[in-house]
């Protein structure tokens, strides 16, 4: 007997937005974000029920940057994804992960140029000559199929399905040594990737917790683990590592049961093994039940980054966007290799650049991506892929939208010399760093007046808060780093700091960066209690809590519990201001008052 087809009788919908972002991770959500606090209307589209991707509740992968675990200080990255880690920080000191999840819905669905589409799935797209016009998208929950135009579109799903489904040149796996002259990458290009996980999290408890396995988990003895250590039983493990050598798309479900029978049978192997007494007390609390991926397809742009950049440490002159985390290799097989390290890592000696050409698609021209499907090679990835530099690269092309459309140009268009230094330039007004680039607008300040404090601690002083660089920069940085302080700190509190303009200057936002402790500590959620202890759960205490700013001696703006490093202050309506000054009263800890910029617009 032949099946009868059922007729499709989901809604239709159309939806009409500047900017269109596929996939809500990280990347998906800072390139939504950006472009919406910059005027666009957006569609971020995400296909699991909650944002954040592999740093959601779904997964638990703590958020991991160029300051590698705090070991490279001053290297964390600001903007968005600083903003948000604070926020964590001050409202989720117990490490909740829903909280982490309500955190980025918040942060999305109360933007008011944001349509967030949850449980929606790209499932298709409509191209005219070369440039996608619409995307379609699914929402089984509701029984709705979406159609959206947009001018430009972001592909920040992972897989890069917008860009698969679209035409976009893309490639996979790993390219020979001779393809692109790279020390660290194989004789023979074949098409293996990274490995995809599935974490754990268990809990102690006052009395033995016996663990009985289920039949079908993989057993484990002492010698597959020589190269994986297990030293604490809360959090773990990123080495439950497989399925590289199959296709982590196409074979996402069998890898699936293969990581929860690895992962299962590493818990078996510590609670029943003998090796392990200390586990008596814990229980297994937790089990991931997607596979978290590191690598898929990777789409390709006008650049490809390489080992050499990475290594070079190269200062591109697009640069939107930098890294600094190890060339983090690790054999496809994951656990199925015992005698091999679960990781090889290059460490780097200075940081790079990522350049706005290896953020947009070379033969798409209205496509955009940022996370671990940009343009490089398998090895530069390596680096490239962890969350805290995909949200970088998310909000550089929010932003690169926002400005395309602004100025009435392609994406090439704004790649070229004057407008990408705008590009530059507006990100690095939203809180962005780009290495060995100043804010122009804060030098033109320090022509047109002076600085005054009430108290400077040698080396820190007043007029640091105008020289365009808003962090410390360390030898880390690379050899074009000063090594030199560039904010002001004074010496007791209460402080003041004043920019006394030469003339009256017209006056309607006020932006003052202040210390979050990047120089000083990592910041991160993570069900890790070592990696926990590197920072502060809580706000920074180098942060100035309560202060107010006065324009010639009126108070125009007051706060008093800031726990963000970036602050915009908007006017109502513009005014003429000869003086400005601000003045710290409290701090979260710190007995002296920091200040790295203040901007005015």
């Amino acid at each position: 007997m032949n099946a009868t087809p059922l007729k499709n009788k989901v809604k239709l919908k159309t939806l009409q937005a500047d900017f269109v972002v596929v996939g809500g991770g990280m990347a998906g959500v800072s390139a939504a974000l950006a472009a919406a606090r910059n005027g666009l209307r957006v569609v971020l589209i995400q296909d699991r029920s909650m944002l954040g991707g592999n740093a959601s509740s779904e997964v638990k992968m703590h958020i991991v940057g160029a300051d590698c675990h705090g070991s490279k200080r001053g290297l964390r990255e600001s903007g968005l994804i600083e903003e948000l880690r604070l926020e964590d920080a001050m409202r989720n000191p117990h490490r909740s992960y829903s909280q982490w999840d309500l955190l980025l819905y918040e942060k999305v669905t109360l933007e008011p140029n944001i349509i967030l589409l949850l449980d929606t799935a790209c499932i298709g797209c409509t191209v005219e000559g070369k440039e996608i016009r619409s995307v379609t998208a699914l929402k089984n929950s509701t029984e709705e199929q979406f159609e959206i135009t947009a001018k430009f579109f972001a592909d920040c799903s992972g897989d890069s399905r917008l860009g698969y489904e679209a035409g976009a040149d893309y490639t996979v796996g790993r390219e020979s040594k001779a393809e692109y002259g790279e020390s660290l990458a194989q004789e023979k290009a074949d098409r293996w990737t990274l490995g995809s996980s599935i974490l754990i999290t268990g809990r102690e408890h006052a009395t033995p917790q016996p663990f009985r396995a289920p039949s079908w988990v993989r057993k484990f003895t002492k010698a597959d683990f020589k190269h994986r250590p297990i030293h604490s039983y809360e959090y773990g493990y990123w080495w439950f590592e497989w399925g590289g050598q199959l296709d982590t798309i196409a074979d996402n479900e069998p890898i699936r049961h293969e990581l929860l029978r690895i992962a299962l049978g590493v818990w078996d192997y510590v609670k029943n093994s003998g090796d392990h007494p200390a586990a008596a007390n814990w229980a297994l609390d937790w089990v991931g039940s997607i596979p978290a991926k590191r690598e898929s397809r990777r789409l390709l742009g006008s650049h490809i980054l390489t080992q050499h950049d990475v290594l070079g440490g190269r200062l591109f002159a697009d640069a939107v966007a930098y890294g600094g985390w190890a060339i983090d290799i690790h054999p496809p097989q994951g656990v199925d290799v015992p005698d091999e390290p679960p990781f090889t890592p290059t460490h780097l000696d200075k940081i790079y650049t990522i350049p706005f050409g290896s953020l947009y698609s070379r033969n798409v021209p209205n496509l955009l991506f940022a996370g671990r499907n940009i343009s490089a090679t398998h090895v530069a990835f390596a680096s490239t892929r962890v969350m805290a530099t995909c949200s970088v690269m998310g909000q550089a092309i929010g932003t690169a939208a926002a400005l395309a459309i602004e100025q009435g140009v392609t994406l090439a268009e704004l790649n070229r010399e004057e407008r990408v230094k705008t590009l530059q330039q507006r990100l690095i007004k939203d809180d962005a760093y780009l290495p060995n680039l100043r804010n122009e607008t804060v030098l033109q300040l320090m022509k047109q007046g002076d600085v005054k404090a009430s108290s400077s601690r040698e080396g820190f002083a007043a007029d640091l808060v105008l020289d365009g660089v808003s962090r410390d920069l360390i030898g880390s940085f690379g050899p074009w780093a000063d090594g030199k302080p560039h904010h002001w700190e004074s010496t007791e509190l209460p402080a003041w700091l004043e920019l006394r303009f030469d003339e009256p200057k017209e006056v309607s936002e006020i932006h003052l960066t202040f210390d979050s402790g990047i120089l000083q500590r990592e910041l991160m959620l993570t069900p890790s209690d070592h990696h926990t202890k590197q920072g502060i759960r809580g706000p920074q205490p180098e942060l100035i809590k309560s202060y107010e700013i006065l324009a010639d001696g009126k108070v125009i703006a007051t706060e008093t519990d800031n726990y963000l490093r970036k602050r915009v202050h908007r006017l109502e309506s513009p005014i003429k201001v000869k003086a400005l000054r601000i003045v710290a009263k409290e701090t979260h800890g710190a007995t002296s008052a920091r200040l790295f910029e203040i901007a005015v617009y």
